[in-house]
């Protein structure tokens, strides 16, 4: 096939969950013979962190201007067979139109922030990624979460089928390396700033720092706001570039995953950094969200913290044991949750769209990556 794809940003990471997960879906449709094309607008906040412009597996188009570009735009698209919008794609809306006014064979948009564009439907705010008459007319509506956000892309925005498009990983990216200095720790956290995860890193990771002062701790990512004001046994990194996640990841036996509110109240949310850090061996401490249990066995292949008392208990396990519960989910990760799986199923719901908004035996074996 050829698909083409409007989206946030590939070129960098900088801020940006949605880039190291679609290089590594673009890359797994590549190697099963697909040739994808993702149109980005070039914007200043991410051209100053670029990692790259050229991939060997994908056509990224950088343009500056969607009127400027359309020409390109339309020629890609007369010989696609499927187009697809991502979420916080800077001209989201534009692309919608153009692709329901098109003759393309097969429509989808894939939400990969849907709790967060519900809840801002729910307090009637303005969604620019999305298009005006909701999501009728398109063949499929994927969803990075699943559970209740299917029923309600549904429900609230006129989505004919939607089907879960969860997390991965891609182990060509993703492994276990040696140990950095700069990132050894007892326990890491990587991930950008957000106000409703930062309860959560409070309590999970800054609170048992200073009631551990002889631990070590490491948080990667960018926008946190008083970082002088945590304790001097966390180091911090406003940015930790992809090449560097594998020795971020190796480098503590423990890692921690957090759940925005929106995405953990409607649960089904696994995020894509907790395969990552799966597939480099690290042992990972998340929170709790419904579903969970899904994708990872809580105490033999995940650990859960609910509370600063229960991240201080998982830090005095005994770390045999805690090697033992990441290479368990190591071995999980690739069986379940790698971007070939996830491609496949793409593949496989562009040919014959469905709907699976409500669980089947089939969606259930499907999320855990069975053929």
């Amino acid at each position: 096939m050829k698909i083409v794809i409007f989206g946030l940003s590939i070129s960098s990471a900088w801020g940006n969950g949605h880039a190291t997960l679609l290089r590594g879906l673009f890359r797994a449709l590549h190697n099963l013979g697909h040739e994808i094309h993702f149109f980005e607008r070039d914007v200043p906040y991410y051209a100053s962190h670029r990692d790259t412009s050229y991939f060997s597996f994908v056509h990224l188009h950088l343009y500056p201007d969607w009127s400027e570009v359309l020409p390109i735009v339309n020629g890609e698209m007369a010989g696609a067979d499927a187009a697809m919008v991502t979420s916080y794609c800077a001209d989201g809306a534009a692309a919608c139109d153009l692709i329901l006014q098109s003759g393309i064979p097969r429509k989808l948009f894939y939400d990969m922030d849907t709790p967060v564009t519900l809840e801002r439907l729910r307090r009637r705010e303005r969604v620019d990624y999305l298009p005006k008459g909701g999501f009728e007319g398109f063949d499929l509506v994927l969803s990075y979460t699943g559970g209740e956000s299917l029923i309600q892309l549904r429900d609230m925005l006129s989505a004919p089928r939607t089907a879960a498009l969860y997390g991965w990983v891609d182990p060509s990216i993703h492994y276990a390396v040696q140990v950095s200095s700069r990132f050894e720790s007892d326990l890491s956290y990587l991930g950008t700033y957000s106000a409703d995860r930062q309860p959560a890193l409070e309590d999970l990771l800054i609170e048992p720092a200073k009631q551990r002062p002889a631990a070590t701790f490491v948080i990667g990512g960018a926008m946190y706001p008083a970082v002088n004001s945590w304790p001097g046994n966390i180091r911090y990194y406003d940015h930790v570039i992809p090449a560097d996640h594998c020795a971020f990841y190796s480098s503590s036996p423990l890692t921690l995953s957090i759940t925005r509110a929106s995405f953990a109240a409607m649960g089904y949310c696994p995020s894509g950094r907790l395969f990552e850090a799966a597939a480099c061996g690290t042992a990972v401490l998340s929170d709790w969200w419904e579903g969970l249990d899904t994708f990872l066995e809580p105490g033999q292949e995940i650990l859960i913290a609910t509370s600063t008392a229960e991240t201080l208990r998982a830090l005095s396990m005994n770390r045999e044991e805690v090697k033992r519960i990441g290479a368990r989910a190591r071995q999980r990760a690739f069986d379940c949750h790698t971007a070939d799986i996830r491609a496949r199923r793409l593949l496989d719901l562009i040919e014959g769209p469905r709907d699976e908004s409500e669980p089947s035996e089939e969606t259930v074996c499907l999320m855990k990556g069975a053929s």
